[in-house]
């Protein structure tokens, strides 16, 4: 085929009633003439018009399968949602809701109360409320209680939280300055208690979930730190990262944080606690009214799917936390997780491999989760991530792991299929 003999755009996109068929075609005779230049031959056009436009209307986010080992896996969406928070989610988004209704008064209402109670219920605060992710939390505290002042923090605990947020950034943004105290590996309660001025506002608590310093180390207990606030009228907040609602490794809940003397606690509701992405604010009511009335706090609210799932998913925290599958997963004896891989394994003539997981996103650094993976080819990892249902797994020593700790049972018969397509 000479580039005399392509067909033009109208031409070629007249062959389909598809909206995006001009534009379809103008890339599908772009690299068509690419390849006749090339000495190529460019083939059935009509069909690589079909192919494009089926590319274009294929949904780009799409759900994966995690076989990674990850729990949290901060790529692949965090925290996968329980089945209760599904069905919330469904019958909010298919109508209308009393987001802002009080239906009791007949009349306006606040989206927070859908979720206070239980917030109050879990972790023993006053009050509670909830923003777009934790980054969001923090800096809605720092912003509304302390803006123009200082805030001190330890030196070992200005850490970076992901994609290149860093806890000074965030600060920064709110409003508040920055004061250091201590040094990166030894901070004690009296660095605090000197580093207090007239400008001084909130004592910060960053927690280190996403790594941890080991050796010549120290740092304050929290009621140390709540004692050096309230000898001087200050705010204590505590930034639990990934916090958790119920017990996970040794990861601090937000009921501990408050007994321990925090005014404040802030943390996310799509890592450990196992819900929709979310920043939770919890603690004084007064300081928590402070927030909500912040303008900023329009900008960073939650929306009503947000808030459907983060309900379920505090309920469930309540009345069944194995039912969330962050939990389950953290918690999942080795023995199930072994039956699981020792299943896929026998689907499709793997070999089962013991290995370790981890909790991810952020949290339990130091914890290695006992697991079990179905060892395949190595060639099939790029075949499995690229697949109609893609398939993410881990490679190593030759081979692909798929690990059975973050996959359920339903995942288990959808992977193996997955790797008799790769095979072929």
């Amino acid at each position: 085929m000479q580039l005399r003999d392509l067909p033009s755009v109208d031409e070629l996109a007249r062959r389909s009633d598809d909206p995006l068929a001009v534009e379809a075609a103008r890339r599908v005779l772009a690299r068509a003439r690419e390849e006749i230049k090339a000495g190529g031959r460019p083939g059935d056009l009509a069909e690589r018009l079909r192919e494009e436009l089926d590319s274009a209307r294929a949904p780009h986010l799409r759900r994966v399968v995690n076989a990674t080992g990850v729990i949290v896996h901060t790529n692949l969406g965090r925290a996968p949602l329980a089945e209760a928070a599904l069905d919330r989610i469904r019958d909010i988004a298919r109508g209308y809701s009393n987001l802002e209704y009080d239906i009791a008064a007949g009349g306006r209402g606040s989206r927070q109360d859908h979720v206070t109670k239980m917030l109050q219920r879990l972790t023993g605060a006053e009050a509670g409320i909830v923003v777009n992710n934790n980054a969001a939390a923090v800096m809605l505290a720092l912003a509304a209680l302390a803006e123009g002042r200082d805030v001190l923090v330890s030196r070992g605990e200005l850490i970076e939280i992901g994609d290149g947020f860093r806890i000074p950034e965030v600060l920064d943004r709110s409003g508040a300055r920055l004061r250091e105290v201590g040094t990166t590996n030894r901070t004690r309660a009296a660095d605090y208690e000197v580093a207090v001025g007239p400008e001084t506002a909130v004592l910060l608590r960053v927690h280190q979930s996403n790594f941890r310093i080991v050796g010549f180390t120290e740092q304050p207990r929290l009621e140390e730190l709540a004692q050096v606030a309230r000898s001087h009228e200050l705010v204590l907040v505590d930034d639990l990262g990934s916090g958790a609602l119920v017990d996970v490794g040794d990861e601090p809940t937000a009921r501990s944080s408050l007994a321990a003397g925090a005014d404040l606690v802030c943390f996310s509701g799509d890592k450990l606690l196992g819900g929709p992405q979310a920043g939770i604010v919890v603690g004084r009511a007064d300081l928590v009214e402070k927030l909500r009335r912040h303008p900023l706090q329009r900008a960073l609210r939650a929306d009503k799917l947000t808030l459907a799932a983060l309900e379920a998913t505090l309920t469930l925290a309540i009345d069944a936390p194995e039912q969330i599958p962050v939990v389950r997963m953290l918690r999942e004896s080795p023995e199930t997780v072994r039956a699981r891989a020792t299943r896929l394994a026998e689907l499709v003539g793997g070999e089962v491999e013991e290995t370790v997981a981890r909790a991810g996103g952020g949290a339990l650094p130091l914890t290695e989760l006992p697991s079990f993976a179905c060892a395949v080819e190595e060639e099939l990892a790029a075949k499995l991530r690229t697949g109609d249902r893609p398939v993410i797994a881990l490679v190593r020593d030759g081979r692909t792991l798929l690990d059975c700790r973050t996959l359920t049972d339903a995942e288990v018969d959808e992977t193996a299929a997955a790797v008799r397509a790769a095979r072929t």
